[in-house]
């Protein structure tokens, strides 16, 4: 029996059917495509530990304030250079003046002269184009007054020393704008680096944030006991159990707030009084007073309030006093850390010192122990 069902069409003999197959295939192979590019690519990078992240920005404090050093040094050099410069310019003006007033004293001679008649050989002078080339011809110099030649003399003179005054300056001019270029360098590197600091600081949540407080309260424990340690062995003691609260005077030094007699130890208070009056203040990297300070910036401004003028970096305020070792530490003493001398400190005794740490934190007392100690120096 015939069926008088109609045939089926196929799905891809008909227009239709063709662009809807044509889209299913289409969206097959994106999602085919999708789904390989995904197992493809490169795993997520792993959110950084609190711990890496500590050792990252401590870094990056460490490379900044080693580049703050830099700065320092370029904004005294550049500082140096302008007062040259400043002074040059000046005493060419001067130059300039003596020398208006010797044409003036010229010119004196020669309006005299014309008023006798004729126009004089001083007159002659004032009016040529290479007044040197004139002078130099000898008649002249034989008619002219023991006093003319004194005028002309000083006129040359003073001409010449204001074109070597102008030509110094502009040599200096140059140098300070060298410096200038350093300092806006040193600056750029400093700020990057902090600005990478405080990126990564921003990203911590609450949690890592406490985190990483507790890390820094181990740390200054830990240095705490490390400088209780050296202070009883330097003392030929038994070092403190845990716990205990026993304490002593670290390397030779004596308790907190102590000064050894004699000048040094009078210098070394008034230094010590105005490092702890600035505690609190904020550490801005090339600071130096009196609202916020650098490392160096604080320990040049504490010794300059005792009457002792320190360098302004760290790696010229460590040649500028006697070496001292470590176990004959005495408050005042200036304590410099890491290799390469990029922090100091102001020792107060008891294994601590007063300074200024890093961007983000104030001026505070520390363990000496909390960083590798490069050596320290007794500044008068």
């Amino acid at each position: 029996m015939a069926s008088h069902r109609k045939p089926r069409t196929p799905l891809l003999s008909t227009p239709g059917g063709r662009r809807t197959a044509a889209g299913l295939t289409t969206a097959a192979l994106a999602s085919v495509t999708l789904l390989s590019q995904t197992a493809n690519a490169a795993p997520k990078a792993p959110r950084p530990s609190v711990e890496e992240v500590k050792r990252k920005v401590d870094g990056l404090y460490r490379e900044a304030e080693v580049a703050t050093q830099k700065y320092d040094a370029a904004k005294e050099k550049a500082e140096s250079r302008q007062r040259t410069v400043n002074r040059l310019l000046d005493e060419a003006a001067r130059r300039a003046e003596r020398m208006n007033e010797s044409r003036r004293r010229l010119g004196a001679f020669a309006s005299a002269q014309y008023q006798t008649g004729g126009i004089s050989p001083t007159a002659q002078l004032i009016l040529a184009k290479d007044p040197q080339q004139f002078v130099d011809r000898n008649h002249l110099m034989e008619r002219l007054t023991g006093r003319q030649k004194q005028v002309i003399t000083d006129y040359q003179e003073q001409a010449a020393a204001a074109t070597r005054r102008r030509a110094e300056a502009t040599r200096s001019l140059e140098s300070l704008q060298q410096s200038q270029a350093a300092l806006r360098e040193t600056k750029q590197s400093v700020q990057a680096k902090l600005a990478e600091a405080r990126q990564l600081l921003s990203r911590l949540t609450a949690e890592e944030k406490a985190r990483l407080a507790e890390l820094e309260r181990r740390k200054e424990a830990e240095a705490r006991r490390k400088a209780e340690e050296e202070a009883h062995r330097h003392a030929g003691e038994q070092p403190p159990q845990p716990g205990s609260g026993a304490g002593h005077g670290s390397g030779g030094g004596t308790s907190d707030g102590g000064a050894p007699d004699g000048t040094y130890g009078t210098k070394a208070q008034k230094a010590l009084a105005f490092a702890r009056a600035q505690m609190g203040k904020p550490y801005v990297w090339g600071a130096t007073g009196p609202n916020s300070y650098d490392c160096s910036g604080l320990t040049q401004a504490a010794w300059k309030a005792a009457g002792v003028d320190l360098p302004r970096t760290t790696w010229d305020q460590v040649k500028a006093g006697t070496r001292i070792a470590t176990g004959d530490l005495r408050p005042g003493d200036l304590v410099f850390f890491y290799n390469d001398i990029s922090h100091v400190g102001m020792y107060i005794g008891d294994g601590k010192m007063i300074h200024a740490p890093h961007p983000g934190a104030a001026v505070r007392v520390e363990s000496i122990a909390a960083m590798p100690v490069y050596g320290s120096v007794r500044p008068a």
